[in-house]
């Protein structure tokens, strides 16, 4: 997850939403979140039009409960400050499935 930058804050997380972005909402103890870890910067590298981010779940509750994420690990796109897809779900999420999830955001 080297390749993600870390949201910390609400204020954050609006800046970053205004870029062609997708944010990683996971938490650190989670398993299915660690298996991401296997791919996850292959994927940053593979989608250089994106800007990725990652959020702890457990240190931005209030947020992830106005966004509708109790899933982990999940993935929300965002341009210009709408939302353009998102992948959410409690299940483990493969790499292919994810390039799936980003390349079904079309333009």
């Amino acid at each position: 997850m080297d390749k993600l930058v870390e949201l910390l804050s609400v204020e954050d997380y609006k800046k970053a939403i205004e870029n062609k972005s997708i944010i990683v909402f996971s938490t650190s103890w989670c398993p299915d979140c660690h298996f991401m870890k296997t791919y996850i910067g292959e994927i940053v590298d593979e989608y250089p039009k994106y800007k990725f981010y990652y959020i702890d779940r457990d240190k931005l509750l209030d947020l992830c409960i106005e966004l509708e994420i109790l899933g982990i690990p999940s993935f929300v796109a965002y341009d210009h400050g709408q939302e353009t897809g998102r992948f959410v779900s409690k299940l483990r999420k493969t790499k292919a499935e994810v390039e799936s999830f980003i390349d079904g955001l079309g333009e």
